[in-house]
């Protein structure tokens, strides 16, 4: 690279750190503000699941009478059982007007099928579209098939019958998990927002160094100086690049610091984002920067106007994430021939440090290597784009 390479590199730079409206979009929009909000909505749900552990359930009781036993059960596991006379319509009702989030009806027959050793029915309603109140639900079910569980046993024990007898077969559940891949289940966006935060720190400058420019009228007398138009748009692909390369470095970072004050622990999770997995994360997704400068730049060659090419990169940014979304839908796994995908084997990479997994060097060397080869491309294509005169119009 010649000296106008640089020269250019060093003009972006300076003037997108004087720009507020780039170093917002670079340093403040998904550098800082995207793990701050998952940070937050971490903490949300995980005070909410404890809420939900250790709060008493409140549940309406129809006909309790019938009932007594399994009355007194459910208040003794920290279920508010409330007794109340309501019938099918009553109970619905109360549901629709949010009364009650649950409402337990005790059939007529209930007393005459229970002493004759009959399975007794219990009608349990509820809002199965509430996903809240069915962590609730699942608890009272919970607690009523103990409840059911226990006199069975009390029953084949009167006569003369060993409960285990009707065990045949034991199965033992032996979970194979670490606390650090079962972080993952609550962390599992932060790859896409890692990649969109990089994305997105070069995504003002890529605009005005190109169709800003234009609009401008500044382009024109930037082309037509005496040096290779190539290192030019190379200059500006170059600077896009170290911009998120910079937003992917404040991203991790600051993932790192939010998720330490996460209690992840108290769910058996983890979240495995040290200064080590930070750097290998670093390391994984900034092959990728090239190719979304180099991208962002084409594109933008085909815009007249500020604005036109806001519009039209701002849809290209859902492209890279395209691929996190089937991969999460098809349950993907990391093959050879995946990790040459740019973005996809990012995710696969961040994934893996992720879950405290080893990393087979040639994954990391077939992305790194389609990702900067694509890149490449992509600004070889900016430089052609570039050399022609229409370009200028």
């Amino acid at each position: 690279m010649n000296g106008a390479f640089w020269t250019v590199l060093r003009k972006e730079l300076r003037e997108s750190l004087r720009d507020r409206r780039t170093l917002i979009s670079a340093l403040l929009l998904g550098p800082l503000f995207g793990p701050l909000l998952l940070s937050v909505s971490l903490q949300v749900m995980v005070n909410r699941n404890q809420a939900s552990f250790d709060e008493p359930i409140e549940i309406a009781v129809a006909h309790a009478e019938r009932a007594p036993n399994v009355v007194a059960f459910l208040r003794e596991n920290a279920v508010n059982a409330a007794a109340v006379k309501f019938d099918d319509a009553a109970a619905r009702t109360a549901l629709r007007s949010n009364e009650y989030k649950m409402v337990l009806v005790v059939p007529p027959n209930f007393a005459t099928r229970f002493a004759a050793a009959d399975p007794a029915p219990l009608l349990l309603y509820a809002d199965a579209s509430d996903a809240v109140t069915e962590r609730s639900v699942a608890r009272v079910r919970i607690v009523l098939q103990q409840y059911g569980q226990s006199l069975a046993q009390m029953r084949l024990i009167a006569r003369g019958i060993d409960p285990r007898s009707l065990l045949p077969i034991a199965v033992q559940s032996v979970d194979v998990s670490t606390p650090e891949s079962r972080g993952v289940l609550a962390l599992g966006i932060l790859s896409y927002l890692i990649i969109f935060a990089t994305l997105m720190g070069g995504l003002y400058l890529a605009i005005d160094a190109t169709a800003g420019e234009r609009e401008r009228g500044s382009l024109e007398s930037l082309l037509t100086t005496p040096v290779p138009r190539r290192q030019i748009i190379y200059g500006k692909i170059a600077a896009a690049a170290v911009l998120m390369l910079l937003s992917l470095t404040v991203t991790v970072c600051t993932c790192a610091g939010a998720l330490r004050f996460i209690r992840l622990e108290d769910f058996g999770m983890t979240a495995n984002l040290g200064a080590g997995t930070a750097l290998a994360m670093i390391a994984a997704t900034a092959p990728i920067v090239l190719a979304g400068a180099a991208l962002m730049t084409v594109i933008a060659s085909f815009t007249r106007s500020y604005r036109e090419a806001q519009t039209y990169l701002g849809l290209v940014m859902l492209l890279p994430t395209l691929p996190l979304a089937f991969a999460n839908m098809l349950g993907l796994k990391p093959t050879l021939s995946l990790m040459a995908i740019p973005s996809l084997s990012q995710h696969f990479l961040i994934t893996s440090l992720l879950r405290n997994e080893a990393i087979r060097w040639i994954d990391f060397a077939v992305s790194a290597g389609a990702s900067l080869t694509f890149g490449m491309l992509l600004a070889w294509a900016a430089g052609q784009l570039y050399e022609r005169e229409s370009i200028l119009g």
